[in-house]
């Protein structure tokens, strides 16, 4: 049985180190420049004495960090009031070890007047503080102080945990692309050896076994090559061209007056690289209605251009009308390639289709172009 790990802290032991010991160094800076302000005497005790609370307040707040490191992964609502709620007992403790250093352990003189009193022990008897007044003034000042600290900590975890949210969406959401991908790819293929093994069928029947059996060569050819190829990897325009270049020959068998095939791609976009069958149902689909539905010759052309940044690729017959949904391009195949499309490059990629006068029928593809093409 596999063990389960919990996740990992959101804010490790040495940022919270830094970032506590910031704290307090601000705070020694702020109280030192108040005090030379307000001009006491023995500055140097004064700061060695400030050294030593915030010290002690070093230590008390990695307490706090440490209880509210507990709380991670809950709720930022839990989280914020872990931090009021644990703020308290640890001002009630610092106070306590602010109050011993300055006013107990050793008091000294920190007004020039002497009508003021010797040290803030008389200071305090004239204002008639009580201990536990003292305790609670003090205990305000440093609970503001670490509530400020514990909402720093606060923010920076909810900052980290809403990266980390975003980075596995952001996973989900590609792992989601991918598997669409994957899920169009591999319906081109159930479709095409449909359409294959419907003509090997035929071929059979009306007794032409050397016929069969170069369509069952070509047709082995064809998946041993598109099948090698990861589904979510693009492959060149020359390899694409080559696997449209077995399947008409599949059908050159079923169509052997009828079919006649142009390729005009010039060299300098063979390099680019394209879905792998993308042109698949588009030669299917001028197959199936160009081709099968005449008995004179059709010619297919499959061609390849650049303009500015796309790279455009046509599959154009000149067999009969078609009808007004053959135009639309709402078949299964043209509806696959535009979902493969919509999918791997989403607006940056079209699918266009127009009937041509007199007969015969265009598919165009808008592709953005991936390289430079060369002069």
């Amino acid at each position: 049985m596999e063990r389960a790990t919990s996740p990992h802290p959101l804010i490790g032991h040495q940022v919270a180190l830094l970032t506590i010991t910031g704290f307090w160094a601000f705070y020694v800076l702020v109280v030192t420049l108040r005090a030379a302000l307000l001009d006491y005497n023995a500055q140097a005790i004064l700061f060695e004495r400030r050294l030593m609370v915030a010290l002690a307040g070093v230590l008390v707040t990695w307490i706090l960090y440490v209880g509210l490191r507990m709380a991670d992964r809950r709720s930022l609502g839990f989280r914020v009031g872990c931090t009021f709620i644990g703020a308290i007992p640890c001002a009630v403790i610092l106070a306590s070890a602010n109050f011993y250093i300055f006013y107990l352990y050793d008091p000294i003189s920190l007004f020039k007047d002497p009508s003021i009193g010797r040290s803030v022990e008389d200071l305090r008897e004239k204002l008639g503080l009580s201990f536990w007044q003292e305790i609670a003034d003090i205990s305000i000042t440093h609970y503001f102080f670490l509530i400020a600290w514990g909402a720093f900590y606060v923010a920076i975890g909810y900052a980290r945990e809403v990266r980390e949210a975003e980075r596995k969406t952001s996973r989900f959401a590609q792992a989601a692309q991918d598997a669409e991908l994957r899920s169009l790819r591999y319906q081109v293929n159930p479709h095409f050896l449909f359409n294959t093994l419907n003509s090997l069928s035929s071929l059979v029947m009306i007794g032409k076994p050397k016929e069969a059996e170069a369509m069952i060569q070509n047709l082995s050819n064809f998946y041993r090559t598109s099948l090698s190829s990861d589904p979510l990897e693009d492959v060149t325009l020359a390899e694409e061209v080559e696997l449209q270049r077995l399947y008409l020959e599949i059908e050159s068998v079923r169509h052997p007056k009828r079919l006649r095939v142009k390729i005009d791609i010039p060299d300098a976009v063979m390099g680019q690289h394209v879905p792998a069958l993308i042109l698949q149902p588009l030669v299917e689909n001028a197959i199936k209605y160009g081709v099968s539905r005449t008995t004179r010759p059709v010619e297919l052309t499959i061609s390849a251009k650049s303009e500015g940044d796309v790279l455009i690729l046509s599959v154009v017959d000149d067999g009969e009308a078609v009808d007004p949904d053959h135009v639309g391009g709402n078949g299964i195949g043209l509806a696959n390639v535009r979902d493969r499309l919509e999918a791997r490059y989403k607006s940056a990629a079209r699918l266009d289709t127009q009937e041509i006068p007199g007969g015969g029928f265009v598919a165009m593809l808008t592709l953005p172009l991936n390289r430079r093409i060369a002069p």
